[in-house]
């Protein structure tokens, strides 16, 4: 009976602050899955001011019906260039155009200019005297292009050759052999080294330097696409760990004399030609040649008229791995000067290096890592640059005098900050947030004085039923090194309740996934399970980015094995936790996330009951040869390494339920490998369950991704 009246007190209790809960909050609801999917017409997100550019000294900002502008003492923003007025531009050129909305993809250029890029042509506009100056068309199907410093000549590839054009003239080819083998001006090394173009114009506009891919040494892998009336096959030349490389030179093509030379570079077999850059004279060409193993990097000046090594700058070595990704950066003073990024001191730093390649002096330095750089003052006497010295989480903006080697830190929230320094070196717009600050944006002078406000975005959440966020620290499975972690909340917590719990895991390089950003860096999914009812942990383990290079190379040649020890230590803080549900454990990641989700549910059966795997890395071997072979070595050198982790070997160990996805046109982790597995897990007796995204390469973008994000969740539900 005592007990029974205890019960019945409980209940009572629980009843009226849950009433007392729901009066509080009034009418408000939880966000649902869509509303919290990017791609989503429903996705609610923190408003923004789109398109914010500097023009000049002046601001210019986009809206569908036209270009705003502004200038640091306006209060209010006046109209610059409507649509109906871009719309008669384009009908006296005798231009077709078919705007439902003013273009978005706009570049306001230094001498105050508007150049408009659209798929089939690039327009630059004087919108102050109303007229169109020049018009680059180009044919349906372009792969890549590069306007030229000049605006009136650009470059493209097109049916796999490269083109020159003017407004005047036909076309110039420049190539002829073009394939789907030979790869002309396109990102190469698999998009590797920081590589994301192929075609780089000399600042005079004079010419133009471009990549050659010969990929025929390289096994083709054969895509099926399925969305035509007859599914047709593509190949793709995927370079396999241990396997040939394919070979890469540098064309230079001179616009005045139509000639073509290619530059004497080591042999293609061994190489790596990355971080292209021209010197500001335009008579070098730098590039960052690094060896196949990754260990040591040369920067080498080639002449672009005789392609012949004029000097080596200097060279950079490391016996693990070193990964050159940003090319030099000139001053603007004239001085042959430039800033080079390293992280040879073991974490990514700046180094100041005169035009013969003589170091001058470490710009900045200490244990931590300049995350990005802006760019210099008109006079290039300081630097510009974010990094992550308050704290790992957060993005500070500093200004560095290049003389003092003096830096002033120019914000002061706490927070994620992406700057913009205007074309004087007066100014900056910082565009900023954190857990607290769905989004800001002012303008600020150089000590940080805030000009004027362009956006307090209200949270965007605050109107509902959210999740509660926290971050914190636990130690590694090395018991020294402290690791970021974030825990979400039910909106409705109750911390006697014992709750199913998900970590969502990545832990591999170049991602950091717990961040000071409106919802923590979360992208939604893990927001909507936690007010499903679960607990939703992410810890970033060794191995991930901006810890400096022993953080990272902690993972190398063993895949898996530091970054799995620093997992289960999350796990061991979950059971800590009264309110997670330590029988209900279950685990979801994507690429490298989707190689850690398998290795946990087939490492640690007696630990989770559930996983999620998305475009995962089941054998190392047969993953791309640059990010593979930096990490693991070749299977050559390291058989034992790419046994210990090779899944496919493990299909039998699968205990709890596996989900695995792929897009059937990934190009990054090809679907052989999930497909494998589950041949494997046939073989094993095993029983993982499988979902495919057909014509998805490797993450499900768009609308669709709400079907991945509902499949997801559904399973989870069904079977934690």
């Amino acid at each position: 009976m005592k007990k029974q009246l205890i019960v019945v007190f409980v209940l009572a209790a629980g009843l009226l602050a849950g009433a007392q809960w729901l009066r509080a909050e009034g009418n408000k609801r939880p966000l649902t899955l869509s509303e919290y999917t990017v791609g989503s017409p429903q996705y609610v997100s923190a408003q923004s001011v789109w398109g914010l550019q500097w023009k000049g000294q002046d601001l210019i900002s986009y809206k569908s019906t036209g270009l705003q502008h502004k200038t640091l003492k306006d209060k209010t923003w006046k109209d610059l260039l409507s649509l109906d007025e871009l719309k008669a531009l384009y009908q006296a050129k005798g231009l077709d155009e078919a705007f439902r909305s003013f273009p978005y993809s706009y570049v306001a250029l230094p001498d105050g200019r508007l150049l408009i890029t659209e798929a089939k042509r690039v327009v630059l506009l004087n919108e102050k005297l109303k007229q169109i100056e020049s018009v680059l068309e180009l044919p349906a199907g372009v792969q890549a292009q590069q306007v030229a410093p000049d605006y009136q000549h650009i470059a493209y590839v097109h049916k796999d050759n490269l083109y020159v054009a003017d407004q005047n003239g036909k076309p110039i080819q420049i190539t002829l052999d073009g394939s789907a083998e030979i790869v002309y001006g396109q990102a190469v090394h698999q998009n590797e080294f920081g590589i994301h173009k192929g075609i780089f114009w000399s600042p005079d506009g004079k010419k133009i330097a471009f990549y050659r891919m010969d990929q025929s040494m390289v096994k083709p892998y054969p895509i099926l696409h399925v969305d035509a009336d007859r599914p047709y096959g593509e190949n793709q030349y995927y370079p396999m760990a241990g396997t040939p490389i394919h070979h890469v030179t540098l064309g230079i093509y001179d616009v005045e004399t139509g000639k073509t030379i290619y530059l004497k570079t080591p042999d293609a077999a061994k190489t790596y030609l990355t971080n292209i850059a021209w010197t500001p004279n335009s008579q070098e060409v730098l590039i960052a040649e690094l060896n196949r193993e990754q260990t040591h990097m040369e920067l080498k000046a080639y002449s672009p008229q005789t392609g012949e090594k004029m000097r080596l700058l200097f060279s950079e070595h490391n016996d693990i791995y070193t990964e050159p990704q940003h090319p030099a950066l000139f001053l603007p003073n004239k001085s042959g000067d430039f800033v080079w990024r390293s992280r040879r001191d073991g974490y990514e730093h700046l180094y100041l290096y005169s035009y013969d390649g003589k170091l001058k002096k470490q710009l900045t330095s200490g244990a931590w890592e300049v995350t990005d750089v802006q760019g210099f003052s008109p006079d290039g006497k300081d630097l510009y640059y974010t990094s992550t010295e308050v704290n790992p989480l957060d993005r500070q903006v500093y200004r560095l005098n290049l003389a003092k080697n003096q830096r002033t830190r120019l914000t002061s929230e706490a927070g994620w900050h992406n700057p913009r320094i205007s074309p004087d070196g007066k100014a900056f717009i910082d565009s900023y947030e954190s857990q607290n600050v769905a989004r800001a944006i002012k303008v600020k002078d150089l000590n940080g004085k805030v000009l004027t406000s362009l956006l307090d975005e209200k949270n965007p959440d605050a109107n509902y039923l959210i999740p509660k966020i926290e971050l914190g620290t636990i130690k590694a499975a090395d018991g020294i090194t402290d690791l970021h972690y974030r825990l979400i909340k039910p909106y409705n917590f109750n911390p006697n309740k014992k709750y199913p719990t998900i970590i969502y895991v990545y832990n591999g390089p170049h991602a950091q996934l717990v961040q000071n950003r409106f919802r923590a860096g979360e992208s939604g999914w893990g927001l909507n399970m936690a007010n499903q009812g679960y607990i939703v942990f992410t810890v970033d383990g060794r191995g991930s980015a901006y810890r400096g290079a022993a953080f990272e190379q902690v993972i190398h040649r063993q895949l898996g094995k530091h970054e799995m020890a620093d997992q289960m230590k999350g796990v061991d803080f979950l059971r800590s936790l009264p309110y997670v549900d330590a029988n209900r454990l279950g685990v979801f990641g994507w690429s490298f996330g989707g190689f850690m989700t398998t290795n946990l549910m087939l490492t640690h059966s007696d630990v989770f009951k559930v996983g999620v795997a998305g475009g995962p890395v089941m054998d190392w071997s047969r993953y791309e040869i640059m990010y593979g072979e930096r990490y693991m070595d070749t299977p050559q050198e390291n058989p034992e390494g790419y046994k210990s982790n090779n899944l496919l070997l493990r299909a039998g160990d699968l205990k709890g339920r596996l989900l695995l996805i792929h897009g059937t046109i990934d190009p990054v982790v090809i679907w052989q490998h999930s497909l494998l597995f589950l041949k494997e897990a046939v073989k094993a007796g095993t029983h993982p369950d499988y979902l495919v995204y057909p014509e998805h390469q490797h993450n499900v973008l768009g609308p669709d991704r709400v079907h991945l994000n509902e499949a997801v969740t559904r399973y989870f539900k069904d079977h934690l």
